[in-house]
């Protein structure tokens, strides 16, 4: 067996085993009695609002297959909108098999039915990733200004009564150039290794997001895709009474807190509703009934409307593509 495929069959081990160790930590710590609870809020679900929250899911991934479009122009790849998106959706379906192997899955099947490259798209994912990133880190600076009062109460149950808001703003700050200042020095003492060609990627891939043309529609592209991950919260907290009255600044910090858990386990699983719901617990949402309830309910959300839409676009992919068309004209 290769190493690079041991490797991703033990990241993955690792990362599922941790979603599965989050999730009998959270209910071994229920209590029988919490547990009914929670399904019990659970089935109060109103199912109808599902409709919504899929059509702003399946918005969410269309923009961002028009804003990956967008990216391949400089490429001379200009492939039909519709194998752009059902190339992402795989992607992401993929992702939730194996953490990772959603970007290459991504670039294999559009290079297929476009007949170009896959290596030539590569550097378009690290350039996303990026902005990603920054896109995360700018939303988590709005949401700690919005909140301040309920960040200082996180901060001061967490580090005691000498945090306060001056201190969080401080910490933030400190923090943002301590960790652009650990870059740079990661990159000039290690510029030769996977890991410094992996932070001038990153630097890189920024930067070619301003060189593009289109620098306009890049951005508005990114704002529609961060915004469809919003509503999909704040819709989510209108589908159960429980959640109902939370309001749209506290569906901005959920979104960075279930942001986090999507990263560290294979789709979220056993961190994002255990992240979601200790967030909602300073809201007074009880964590261990609705605020699990919540969790699970809106990963369960999340991660429907990607296999759906992932399962339609393997069956739509050959369909559409009976008919060959020259990859280097778009056909919307």
């Amino acid at each position: 067996m290769k190493k690079k495929t041991l490797l991703t069959i033990l990241q993955y081990v690792v990362f599922l085993g941790l979603g599965i160790g989050i999730i009998y930590w959270m209910f071994s710590k229920m209590t029988a009695q919490q547990i009914t609870l929670m399904f019990d809020s659970i089935k109060q679900t109103r199912l109808w609002m599902l409709v919504p929250i899929f059509i702003v899911g399946f918005l969410s991934h269309w923009f961002r297959a028009l804003r990956w479009k967008l990216m391949l122009e400089p490429l001379d790849i200009r492939p039909k909108t519709s194998n752009t998106f059902f190339a992402v959706m795989i992607g992401y379906m993929t992702n939730l098999a194996l953490p990772r192997a959603g970007e290459v899955a991504k670039c294999t099947v559009l290079a297929r039915y476009e007949k170009v490259p896959a290596d030539k798209m590569i550097g378009t994912i690290v350039a996303e990733r990026a902005f990603d990133v920054l896109c995360l880190a700018l939303i988590t600076v709005l949401a700690f200004a919005l909140a301040t009062d309920i960040v200082g109460k996180i901060v001061h149950d967490t580090f005691g009564g000498a945090a306060s808001n001056v201190t969080l703003y401080v910490v933030l700050v400190v923090g943002l150039v301590l960790g652009i200042l650990t870059l740079v020095i990661i990159y000039k003492k290690y510029s030769h290794t996977a890991i410094g060609k992996f932070i001038k990627g990153l630097a890189e891939g920024v930067a070619s997001i301003f060189l593009l043309k289109k620098r306009f529609m890049f951005i508005v592209y990114s704002v529609l895709i961060w915004t469809m991950y919003w509503l999909q919260i704040v819709l989510g907290f209108m589908s159960l009474p429980s959640t109902e009255e939370l309001s749209l600044v506290t569906a901005l910090v959920v979104l960075i807190v279930g942001s986090v858990g999507i990263i560290a386990t294979p789709g979220g699983i056993g961190a994002y509703p255990a992240l979601v719901a200790g967030a909602l617990s300073f809201y007074g949402i009880d964590a261990s009934t609705h605020g699990q309830a919540f969790g699970w309910v809106s990963w369960f959300v999340q991660v429907g409307v990607v296999l759906v839409l992932g399962a339609l676009s393997l069956i739509l992919l050959p369909i559409i593509n009976r008919t060959p068309h020259n990859a280097q004209t778009s056909v919307d």
